[in-house]
Parts: C-alpha cells; sequence; structure tokens
C-alpha cells in the first residue's frame, strides 16, 4: 500500500453537476442481496453497451466522428466515497443512491466517455475504499477495504469475460483508486498470460505504477504501441505534493501531449482539447506538458475565468485536460493493434 501516493479527488471540476447527482438519484432503487453486486443485473454497470449512460455522451463538437465498437474499454473509476461523515465506514454501499449518481455524471461523463469512439464501455459499480484509507494508520483495515474493492472488481471482470468478451481486444482504462485496482487487475490477467495478446493498451492514470511492479508488461513507447500501459499524474510546474516528495522518480510516466516516456517538452499547442465543466464545449491548447521525476507538470492550464483556478494539483484533471489527445490516441492504437493482430 502506498498511502502517500493519492490526492484526495478533488470536487472542484465535478461540483456543477451537483443538481444532476440529486436529481438522478431516484433512479437508483435496485437493491443487492448481502449488500454483494450482482454483475449479471446492468444496474451494477455504471456503463454497459446494453443500456444507455453517461459514458455513452459525446461532446457536440466532436458527434461528426464516425463511431464503432472494435473493442472493449474495461473502466475502472476513481474515488467517490470521500464524505467526512463516512470516514469510519472502510467501503461505500454498492446501492448508495448518491454515489452511485455522482460516480455516473461525473467520471462516467467526464472520464469514461473519452474511450467510446471505436469500444463498447465496460465500468462496473463496487464497494470502493472510503478517501480515509488511503491515509489512515490503521493500515490492516484499510487493505481490508482495497481488498475488497478488489475482489468486486476481479468478479466483474471474470463475468464480463465469460459473458461478452468473446475474444475481443481489450482496453483498460482507469483513474485514482481505479487505477490502483487497474495495475493489480493487469499482473493477475494480463501479464504472461493468454490473454495479454487481448491487450490494446492499459491507461492507469492518476496513480504511480512503480517500475519494479511489473515484469513484462511495459510502458507504450510512442502512441502507436500495443501490449503496453501508460500512466501519469498531473501538477503545476514546480509543485511536488507533500505525500509524494519521497518517491524519488519511482513511477512510471507518460506525456499524453507527445506520448514519449522522456522529458521531451510539448507545447500547448499539442493539446488539441480539453473538456472541462461545460461538457459539450472543447477548449484548445489549454496547457503544455514535460515529465519531470515521476510527474507530469504543465504550466497553469488557460481557459475562461482560470484566473479563479489556484490549485496546483490538477489530479482531477488527468484525463479532462487532455480529452482528444486520449481520444484520438486511443483511435491509434486501435489501428495499430489491428495492424499487428488483423482480425479474423
Amino acid at each position: 500500500m502506498r498511502p502517500f501516493s493519492i490526492v484526495l479527488l478533488v470536487l472542484t471540476s465535478f461540483s456543477s453537476c451537483s443538481d444532476k447527482y440529486r436529481a438522478f438519484q431516484n433512479r437508483y432503487n435496485h437493491k443487492s442481496v448481502d449488500g454483494k453486486p450482482d454483475y449479471r443485473d446492468l444496474d451494477y454497470w455504471a456503463s454497459h453497451p446494453w443500456k444507455w449512460d453517461p459514458a455513452d455522451s459525446v461532446p457536440k463538437p466532436l458527434l461528426h466522428q464516425q463511431r464503432d465498437s472494435v473493442v472493449d474499454v474495461f473502466f475502472l473509476h476513481p474515488t467517490m466515497f470521500v464524505l467526512k461523515k463516512y470516514r469510519k465506514k472502510w467501503n461505500a454501499d454498492i446501492d448508495d443512491h448518491y454515489i452511485n449518481a455522482k460516480t455516473d455524471y461525473s467520471t462516467m461523463l467526464y472520464q469514461a466517455s473519452a474511450f467510446n469512439q471505436h469500444a463498447r464501455v465496460f465500468a462496473p459499480r463496487y464497494r470502493e475504499a472510503h478517501i480515509n484509507a488511503f491515509f489512515s494508520k490503521d493500515t490492516t483495515d484499510a487493505n481490508k477495504a482495497f481488498e475488497l474493492a478488489y475482489q468486486d472488481i476481479k468478479t466483474a471482470f471474470e463475468y464480463y469475460l465469460k459473458t461478452w468478451n468473446h475474444n475481443k481486444p481489450i482496453i483498460i482504462a482507469s483513474h485514482s483508486q481505479g487505477a490502483k485496482h487497474a495495475e493489480r487487475l493487469l499482473r493477475d490477467f494480463f501479464e504472461n498470460k493468454p490473454l495479454g495478446n487481448q491487450l490494446v493498451a492499459a491507461y492507469l492514470l492518476g496513480w504511480p505504477v512503480p517500475k519494479d511492479y511489473f515484469v513484462t508488461l511495459k510502458m507504450c513507447a510512442d502512441s502507436l504501441e500495443t501490449n503496453c500501459l501508460c500512466s501519469w499524474r498531473t501538477s503545476r510546474k514546480g509543485y511536488v505534493p507533500f505525500y509524494l516528495k519521497n518517491e524519488n522518480g519511482n513511477a512510471y510516466v507518460t506525456n499524453p501531449l507527445n506520448w514519449r516516456t522522456d522529458d521531451t517538452y510539448a507545447t500547448k499547442y499539442e493539446n488539441k482539447g480539453a473538456v472541462l465543466t461545460k461538457f459539450n464545449k472543447i477548449y484548445k491548447y489549454t496547457n503544455d506538458a514535460r515529465i519531470h521525476n515521476g510527474l507530469l507538470w504543465i504550466k497553469k492550464p488557460k481557459f475562461p475565468w482560470s484566473f479563479l483556478y489556484l490549485s496546483r494539483n490538477y489530479h482531477v484533471g488527468d484525463v479532462n485536460l487532455f480529452y482528444v489527445n486520449v481520444r484520438e490516441n486511443v483511435e491509434q492504437r486501435i489501428n495499430s493493434y489491428f495492424l499487428k493482430y488483423p482480425a479474423k
């Protein structure tokens, strides 16, 4: 466990969705059996191709893009269970109406949708650990909380493989706590396993992937490589959060503007568009990017009223600030994958 490696999932960029969270809570009236998710039931999928959900959304400026579903995306969402009044409760209830609504109209809408152009998106609900588990001195119970969350994800993934995958190529996409679980999922199911050949790429964002965590699964060296992973954590140039000061650069980092893993600078003109609180608005050239000692450093993003945005930690924007670049890269890697493994 690396408690110093996670940031509180800042609610700033999702705060404009709070009315939606409340408005849509009444759609979540299903009840689990013994508190466990039943992944045969689509209610326990935040996103699934057999139903409409916010992960199916496309920003209006991108509606002209051709869409298909040649691969699957298995998306693991970040921590939504953050309210202080529940800090002594280790795991979220799977039927928590507020958390499920917030998940759908924040991370599904603003993050998972970046992967939907050429893929079916599967995103399981899971009994996520409370944000306090990352910082608690009670590491025994904290680890139990993460284990419970992972076992839900593992069960969901096994059911997905058995029921819906049918040997389709897979992209693993994740953020924050979701990325913590995704790295374990990759090690358990893909690394040195036959399923590894189905891996287009993995995007493990907002979470440090130690350089010694995997043996054979490697970083994607450019924008086209497949069967590999990408990872980054974003902060303002010159800023290192206190809980990361002891890492000493021991984390994989990808620059999502040029898809390099060295410190080659990418100017803001390589940023093809961010999606912020207004989902249907694309903001071009918001920021540059350069890798520095295990982090992705950017200058303060420029967008309307950005002078009021004082945070130096851009954890919540790991996908949003690079939305169009991520979306285009998914297409590039899919095309590259099918050149390597021609469809039968």
